[in-house]
């Protein structure tokens, strides 16, 4: 026994020196290379039981308002809330972590539905959802005035890139030619460092080209942030003072909204990060669902819209024509009549179908995996690279409607 004690006791000694040492090693190198933004990310992820980010992490980062003009009431339909949710509808709902799932009918929210603790005032992250805003963002700019045409390069508004070819069409694209790298998992990953880090513009400003501009398609969140930059240089404002101007109190929010900080008065995440409730989102999707035009009003100019809706024949990793993004948006062309999205990491959706007039909200905190088929006909390829939950949540939303 006595031995065996000693054989346990020596064994932990190691155990614990071992781990010590990988710990100074760990640390050695986070403070080396600056990377000390992990140690904000494991604060507020796997010391908080979360692999990843969340959709309640306002409170973790400094933020802007974005302020409503008044005090509006979402439009309801005299057929509102009239058919409830079908146990396997809810079920699945409930199973895939959803928050929120609202249905926009002919310009009238005609069902609503929330799950635990999210409520009809509760304001969660956007994530990727915001690209979308920012894109109509720039839309507005260009009929300001502010911005020439989507063909300007780049480097007219940031510095850095004044000798390379990429235009702002090219960030709209998501076809670059950036260094970035995509990851939500990788804590090593530029967007690991755009989310958790406190210098969106130092980061930014280290991308290389790695490829030729305008060529492929490939999703990077520092486009987004590029085209965030360009914003403020373009308008003199700031993305949130821009976007309450100019799209913000022309929708008629329920709420104010806020938008992630890099650091206390610093710059807008404009790769995501956009808190709203899921009306005022859903206000955003009727925006889009009619080509920029909300209440008499034409917002953003509609050639924009239009172009946006547009695939720009670019390659993509599948080796088949681009059928799923247009200028910031993705396009969903499985279906009779066509899906224009937005899209966040965790099932953030804001579904419209301009030839249904019907704009679908769903929150949550889980997305499908995209779609995996080896075949290549009509349907098949225009599938790839959009999540495997789109068709549930758009069956669902118009059976509500109906």
């Amino acid at each position: 026994m006595k031995t065996l004690l000693k054989i346990l006791k020596k064994t932990l000694r190691i155990v614990v020196f071992t781990l010590l040492g990988l710990l100074i090693i760990v640390n050695l190198y986070i403070l080396l290379s600056g990377r000390t933004y992990i140690y904000k990310g494991v604060a507020n992820t796997y010391l908080k039981g979360r692999t990843g980010p969340g959709i309640y992490d306002l409170e973790v980062f400094p933020y802007s308002t974005i302020k409503k003009d008044a005090v509006y009431q979402t439009p309801k339909s005299n057929r509102y809330n009239a058919k409830a949710l079908s146990q396997p509808d809810k079920k699945y709902l409930l199973k895939e972590k959803s928050t929120a799932f609202l249905v926009f009918k002919n310009d009238s929210l005609i069902s609503e539905n929330y799950f635990g603790e999210h409520t009809a005032s509760t304001k969660s992250n956007s994530f990727s959802a915001a690209k979308t805003v920012v894109a109509l963002l720039i839309g507005t700019a260009i009929g300001d005035g502010k911005i020439k045409s989507l063909d300007e390069p780049i480097g007219h508004y940031l510095p850095r890139f004044k000798n390379e070819k990429i235009t702002i069409r090219h960030l709209l694209w998501m076809s670059s030619g950036l260094s970035w790298t995509e990851s939500g998992k990788n804590p090593l990953s530029d967007n690991a460092e755009s989310y958790f880090g406190d210098d969106l513009l130092g980061l930014v400003n280290r991308q290389k080209i790695v490829e030729p501009s305008g060529k492929r398609f490939n999703y990077q969140s520092g486009n987004s942030q590029l085209l965030g930059f360009i914003i403020e240089k373009a308008t003199g404002k700031s993305v949130s003072a821009y976007c309450e101007e100019k799209i913000w109190k022309k929708i008629r929010p329920e709420s104010d909204a806020h938008w992630s900080l890099d650091k206390e008065n610093g710059d807008e995440k404009s790769f995501c990060c956009l808190y709203a409730t899921a009306r005022d989102f859903g206000k955003i999707g009727l925006l889009i669902q009619h080509f920029g035009k909300l209440y008499g009003e034409q917002i953003i100019p509609e050639w924009y819209m239009h172009e946006m809706m547009l695939n720009p024949k670019l390659e993509t990793e599948e080796g088949i024509e681009n059928y799923r993004y247009g200028l910031h948006i993705w396009t969903y062309h499985a279906q009779k009549h066509v899906v224009n999205y937005c899209r966040g990491i965790k099932g953030q959706y804001i579904f419209t179908i301009p030839d249904e007039n019907l704009t679908i909200v769903r929150l949550g905190h889980h997305r499908a995996k995209d779609f995996d088929t080896k075949k290549r006909d009509a349907v098949s390829i225009r599938k790839l690279g959009h999540p495997t939950d789109i068709e549930p949540y758009l069956k669902i939303g118009r059976t509500l409607a109906k």
